[in-house]
Order: structure tokens, then C-alpha cells, then sequence
């Protein structure tokens, strides 16, 4: 989660930003750097490493404008080095940037093709050229900003000062979050209201598609349709907290809305966008050699784990053993020496997976952990670390850490069927390119919650309810039974699709719900068939599918949520967001506390 930090001021701004992004470190960061207007003229200063070593340079520097913008930077395209830190500069263009341009190699051919050689590895350096090129064609700022933005595929936040306009500042969000923030005679932007606690406790957080543009004396907003509109000021205390809820009712929600964000962050990690390839840590076991892998964790975990284990299958051929952390030693399962085991965990502390760590590496196994907390005891004690970064986590209920897993599980098990030769070159620049389209996907997906909440709602009035999910998708339904049953308190199960007549049609009548995970795959048809055997009986179906699935079968359903189409490789990351929505508004609904649902802890420390 890169940090965005933008000033139109009374006095001079270097130190006023580089405060504000020490606010912002929690988020991680590879470098970091500010632009300011200064007489008139764009000046850069950027260091890469930490925050320090961009303050060491700045008092050389005696900038004394009074707008500027600044960035923490966690790499995304380009690795990390001073020349691919932000801000970028094109011509009279400067700008800050938080998210992933899925389409930059072809609109940094097109730069080429006008002659325009790039500076930096970096999508975002291809922005600043093209706004830049909308100038020096006789655009105005504002201009030159909104034709950018349609050409843009993607999820991201800008911050965007020009020479000459030492009076203007532009910011722009699709996916990723920005907020402004109003002073005395001073405007600002900021990746949240942290970023802006020490200069003012007014809030205005952009929507998504808003763009903004800001002066001294005030701002006006466009939203994605680009009209005209008014969004709510609040009074915010990020003053005094490491995260607030940025205008959101509960921290669940917020951290739902921040998956765009951090999911691709979490890729930058381990996907190299500009060639699709994937990269990971190196492994202490020899891949191809490897008879099977062993996966554990315990609630929301396990069912990232259960997906793992039908990528690593499919993908790499790989037999994979998954199990509740809780259970895996007390049936004391043989393990072969030298092999593979993988934990995850979001805190890295939960009890039962620490102790399937130490049990599997007490018989000489060697262990890999996905977990969001790198000092955690979990991490310290494993072979290999593949971090997520997901970023703090407060409610109780999995959502962003939970996605985060999944493109771990993701790459990892990519990058195993390429060692051991189950995907060629083609092949894997396919899924990367996939997995890069992510982020955008999952702003669409949560675009339905207005829907979804409608849903919610009809649910909130049963007493049971079914979900179920066939293939990679099963877990899924398991997943959205645990969200349902743990923030709203109503009782709900998840079950294959295709055990439905092993025994759980048995409580199928009028007034049990059955929400149908069913994208229009493989195995569409044979999920389908089990949905219209509960529809027999009375049930009323919530239809979780996309669009060619509703054009298909959303008649028969009682309400149907559509999710964008994808490959069905990511289908997990874009199903979840509609099992997340479905919970949270059923518990806000019935008025349950969200954030921390009664007899839950969001670190379970003992067994």
C-alpha cells in the first residue's frame, strides 16, 4: 500500500510532507520521495530505503514552496532504486501514484512510438508523459488529467501537480482510497486521513472514479460519470490512532474496500508484470524431487489453503495434503524428511499452526508460512517467509488478509508448476496477466454492494442457511458460511454442490436460503443441477455467478449477484467479495457488532 501525500499550502511544504508520510510508514515502503513547485519550477528529491535517508537530502536541498506532493513507495513495476521512486516527472508534469496500469506496456509503446523514451521501469512515469503529451497539445491541466484517465486499465489513486499552476492540485481514485483534506486557507490529499491528522481533523474521502481538483480556497469533484458532485465533510480523530475507519461505519468495512489496494501490492511481490513471470524467495526443497506438500492453518486460513491445494493440483500436479491445524498433530501424520509443509496465518501467532510448524519440523520438514506479520512468532521460526501485505487488520472477521493469502497461494503454486515443468513461458505470462487484472476486477465486484446489501437483508430473516460451491469454488462456499455464521450469528453451512444429495437435502424447504456459487466454468452445468434440485423443493436461491451464468439460469433464482467474468484461475479472489458483502450487511443489518462478533478473537494465542 503505497503512501500518497499532497499540500497546497501557506508555508513551505518539504517537512509538512515528509511528516505526513512518516504517518504512512506503516503501510511498507522500498523508497521515498516529494516534488514541490518551486519559483515556478518542478524539483524533485527522492532516496530509496527508508524515510531517513530522503530527509538527509532534503537539508541540502532548502525547498521553500508552499504546495508540493510525496510518496512511500513499495515497487511494484521496476524494483526498488532511487530512478523508479516517486515522484515521477514528465515535461510539466509531476505525480504520485498507488495502484497497478494493467495496460502500461502498450501505452509505453505508444510514448515510444512519438519518440518518447521513459526515464524508469515504472507504469506510472507512463502517465506523467501521457498527461504530459495532452499538455504540449494545447490541453488545459483538468483537461489533459480526464483524457488520461480513459485510457487508463487499472485500479489507482493519483496526486498531480503541473509547472506553472502554483495554485492547482488534481487527484484521482479508482480502487485504490484518497481523501482531502480542508485547512485554513490550505487543501490536501492523502491516502487516508492518518496521512493528514497533524495539519487538520477535516475529512472528505473520494468515492470511487472521483476525480478532484483542488486550490487554496477550495475543490470540486467529478465522479465516474463526470458530473458534478457534493461529498460529505467529517470530523476525523486519526490524530491519535495508528488506523482509522476513513469515513467507513465499521474497520471490516473499510478493510473490504481496501482488497484492490493491497492485493496488488501483495503481487508486486511476487509477479514481475513487465515480462509475467513470477518470482519468489528461494526454496530450502528441490521442487521437482517433491512426492507431495502438506498445508495447515485454522479457520478463514484453511480455506485459502483449500484453494492452494486445487491450484497446486491442477497447476503443478502436486498432491496436497490440507488440514485443521487443530487436528493435524494429534493424528500424528507421517512425514517424509526433506519435504515441504506450508502454514498461514494472518497474525502469525495462531496457537494450533504454530504448533503443525513445530510438529513438522520436529520430523525434519521443511517449512514455508504465509503470514502478514514478518516479526511474528511463525515467521521467525519458518524456513521461509512469503508475506502477504495485507496491512493492519482490525476486525475480527478475515476479509483483505483472506484475499492476500489467496494471490500468495497463487503465485506460489505457479511458480512450483513452472519448476516442475507443468507450465511453460506462454502459459504463465497467461495467468500473470490474470492475476494483474485483479485489482480492477475486484473494484467492479464491490461496485454490487448495493445490491448485495438488498440481498443481505432477505437473508437476515432466516434461521439456516446453505451455501454451496463446486471444484476450486467449494472452499468458497465454506468460506462465506464462516463470514455469515461469525458476524451475524444466523447458523449457515457450506457444502459441495455435488453432496447436496448425500444428506443435506434434507433441510431444504421454503425457509432455508441456499446462496449458489456457481461462475460459468467447467463445471457451471453440474452445479446448476444441483441448484435446480433445491429450487424443486422450495428453497429460494441466491445466485452467485457472472454474466453469462445469469443470462443463462438467473431466472430460477430468487436474487442473483453477478461478479465480473474472468479466468476462472482468479475466480477465488473475485467470489469471495460478494460472500464478504453478503455477511457484513446482514450483520449491520441485524446490528450485531461487525468488528468484534461476540466469543471471537482476532488472534486465537491458545489452543
Amino acid at each position: 500500500m503505497c503512501g500518497i501525500v499532497g499540500i497546497l499550502g501557506r508555508e513551505p511544504v518539504a517537512m509538512r510532507l515528509v511528516e505526513a508520510l512518516r504517518r504512512l510508514e506503516y503501510r511498507g515502503y522500498d523508497s521515498a520521495g516529494i516534488a514541490v513547485l518551486e519559483n515556478g519550477v518542478l524539483k524533485r528529491v527522492r532516496a530509496a530505503g527508508k524515510l531517513r535517508n530522503l530527509v538527509q537530502k532534503l537539508s541540502d536541498a532548502d525547498l521553500q514552496s508552499t504546495i508540493g506532493i510525496g510518496h512511500t513507495r513499495w515497487a511494484t513495476h521496476g524494483g526498488p532504486s532511487e530512478a523508479n521512486a516517486h515522484p515521477h516527472i514528465a515535461g510539466r508534469v509531476a505525480i504520485v501514484h498507488n495502484g497497478i496500469i494493467e495496460n502500461f506496456k502498450e501505452l509505453r509503446e505508444q510514448l515510444q512510438h512519438r519518440g518518447i523514451q521513459p526515464e524508469s521501469d515504472t507504469d506510472t512515469e507512463i502517465v506523467a508523459h501521457l498527461i504530459n503529451v495532452a499538455l504540449e497539445e494545447g490541453a488545459t491541466p483538468k483537461e489533459a488529467v480526464l483524457s488520461v484517465l480513459e485510457e487508463l486499465r487499472g485500479a489507482f489513486a493519483f496526486a498531480i501537480i503541473f509547472e506553472g499552476h502554483d495554485n492547482l492540485m488534481i487527484g484521482a481514485r479508482r480502487g485504490s482510497p484518497l481523501a482531502v483534506g480542508h485547512g485554513e486557507g490550505e487543501m490536501m490529499l492523502g491516502s487516508d486521513a492518518i496521512a493528514l491528522a497533524p495539519f487538520t481533523s477535516r475529512i472528505t474521502y473520494l468515492e470511487d472514479g472521483d476525480v478532484v481538483f483542488l486550490t487554496r480556497e477550495g475543490f470540486e469533484i467529478l465522479d465516474g460519470e463526470r458530473r458534478h458532485v457534493i461529498r460529505p465533510m467529517q470530523f476525523t480523530q486519526a490524530a491519535s490512532l495508528l488506523v482509522d475507519k476513513g469515513g467507513y461505519k465499521h474497520f471490516m468495512a473499510k478493510e473490504m474496500h481496501e482488497q484492490p489496494d493491497v492485493l496488488g501490492h501483495t503481487m508486486s511481490e511476487y509477479l514481475d508484470f513487465a515480462n509475467g513471470r513470477v518470482r519468489l524467495p528461494e526454496l530450502p526443497v528441490d521442487l521437482k524431487a517433491l512426492g507431495r506438500m502438506t498445508i495447515t492453518a485454522c479457520g478463514t486460513a484453511f480455506y485459502a489453503g483449500m484453494v492452494g491445494k486445487y491450484w497446486l493440483e491442477q497447476l503443478a500436479r502436486l498432491p496436497v495434503e490440507v488440514d485443521v491445524a487443530s487436528e493435524f498433530r494429534y493424528r500424528e501424520a507421517p512425514l517424509d524428511a526433506g519435504g515441504l509443509s506450508l502454514v498461514i496465518s494472518q497474525s502469525g501467532e495462531t496457537a494450533d499452526t504454530l504448533a503443525a510448524l513445530r510438529y513438522c519440523k520436529a520430523r525434519g520438514q521443511k517449512v514455508a508460512a504465509v503470514v502478514n506479520v514478518p516479526e511474528s512468532t511463525i515467521a521467525r521460526e519458518s524456513d521461509v517467509v512469503l508475506r502477504t501485505f495485507a496491512g493492519p487488520e482490525i476486525g475480527v472477521a478475515s476479509t483483505k488478509a483472506f484475499t492476500c493469502q489467496l494471490v500468495v497461494l497463487a503465485a506460489f503454486a505457479l511458480a512450483v508448476a513452472r519448476e516442475r515443468g507443468h507450465v511453460d513461458a506462454e502459459r504463465e505470462q497467461e495467468l500473470v496477466r490474470a492475476l494483474q487484472q485483479v485489482p480492477r476486477l475486484v473494484v467492479q465486484a464491490l461496485e454490487q454492494e448495493e445490491k448485495v446489501a438488498k440481498v443481505a437483508h432477505e437473508l437476515a430473516h432466516a434461521s439456516d442457511i446453505l451455501y454451496l460451491g463446486r471444484g476450486i469454488n467449494y472452499p468458497l462456499a465454506l468460506e462465506g458460511a464462516l463470514k455469515f455464521k461469525e458476524i451475524s450469528y444466523i447458523h449457515a453451512e457450506g457444502y459441495a454442490a455435488g453432496e447436496l444429495k448425500h444428506g443435506p437435502i434434507a433441510l431444504i424447504d421454503e425457509k432455508v436460503p441456499v446462496v449458489v456459487i456457481a461462475p460459468r466454468d467447467a463445471l457451471f452445468e453440474k452445479t446448476v443441477s444441483n441448484m435446480e434440485e433445491v429450487a424443486a423443493r422450495g428453497a429460494k436461491i441466491v445466485l452467485i455467478t457472472d454474466e453469462a451464468g445469469a443470462m443463462e439460469h438467473g431466472a430460477k433464482a430468487f436474487e442473483t449477484i453477478t461478479v465480473p467474468a474472468a479466468d476462472p484461475f482468479i475466480s477465488p479472489l473475485l467470489y469471495a467479495i460478494p460472500v464478504q458483502l453478503l455477511a457484513y450487511h446482514a450483520a449491520v443489518f441485524l446490528g450485531t457488532d461487525v468488528d468484534q462478533p461476540r466469543n471471537l478473537a482476532k488472534s486465537v494465542t491458545v489452543e
